[in-house]
């Protein structure tokens, strides 16, 4: 029995990095049965049968999964964001940030290309909101060490809009993996989808990182996972205020004696943050209670 990390998930083979190097294998059918189909970053146990396959016949229990991308037990989801072709919305990063903190993992924000744009506006929304904030280029290496240091241990995975440079910042954090990269079309804004498949890479020093298809990866639709009364607790930066509402069961929208409204009113939490708030709030609303489950 051998044991070791889903590290690719590619035409129904799985690649599990052992102590012995990658091991080829699949899955037993009772996986499919029970609904419980390994993922990339699942920790499992393999055997190896006479003809010298690989099988997959244990997954250890989960931190967490996400459908789109594929992947499990992730310590880290590292946001890509830029603010020059394409410019990263903030409502994309908070949107991630709630996947995020639901799921019990950190958001690590890194602002690419401020060799063309430092992107001050985005380094302060986010900064003020706790999460830690790396100003990067691919181009120059600008930031890449602090981040390469972040990463270390973990399991990360990297998503933002396309276009703002994801792959060419794993390149540089991975020399010699040559994840493909798109030009970002003039006309558009944005990127080409370029990476087809979910795969960790090990980063040097420790812990693994991920490719994910585009920030498709990462669908509005998530948010019907997260009730409307529990998104307040996913906002980090209105875990000062929750609880000295006037009323038990605010939500922070227009009642009065809301200390999370009076808290944007003062700008201890941002406009943009609490927008963000607003917005993912109508969209859990539309949502029947026992759609959420």
């Amino acid at each position: 029995m051998r044991e070791g990390i889903i590290v690719k998930a590619l035409s129904g083979f799985y690649y599990v990095k052992t102590n012995e190097g990658i091991l080829e294998c699949k899955a037993r059918g009772r996986f499919r049965l029970d609904g419980t189909s390994p993922l990339v970053g699942d920790r499992v146990s393999c055997s190896i049968d006479n003809q010298g396959h690989g099988r997959i016949d244990h997954v250890e229990e989960r931190k967490n999964w996400f459908i789109r991308p594929a992947v499990a037990n992730v310590d880290a989801l590292a946001f890509v964001a830029a603010n020059t072709n394409p410019v990263t919305d903030p409502f994309l990063i908070d949107r991630v940030s709630v996947i995020a903190e639901d799921a019990g993992c950190e958001l690590l924000v890194c602002i690419n290309k401020t060799d063309l744009d430092r992107a001050d506006e985005l380094y302060d929304i986010f900064s003020a909101a706790g999460f830690p904030v790396f100003r990067c280029s691919a181009e120059t290496g600008e930031g890449l060490d602090a981040l390469r240091e972040a990463l270390q241990g973990r399991i990360s995975a990297f998503t933002g809009n396309s276009g703002v440079g994801k792959s060419s910042i794993l390149n540089r954090l991975l020399p010699g993996v040559n994840i493909p990269t798109g030009e970002v079309s003039e006309k558009l804004g944005r990127g080409k989808h370029t990476t087809r498949h979910v795969e960790l890479f090990e980063l040097s020093g420790g812990g693994y990182v991920a490719d994910t298809p585009g920030f498709a990866s990462f669908e509005i639709e998530m948010m019907k996972l997260i009730p409307k009364e529990e998104l307040q607790h996913d906002f980090r930066d209105f875990g000062p205020y929750i609880g000295k509402c006037r009323f038990h069961d605010c939500m922070h929208l227009k009642e009065p004696g809301c200390a999370v409204t009076e808290a944007v009113a003062k700008g201890q939490v941002s406009q943009s943050r609490y927008a963000s708030y607003v917005r993912l709030y109508d969209l859990s609303a539309q949502h029947k209670f026992w759609e959420i489950k």
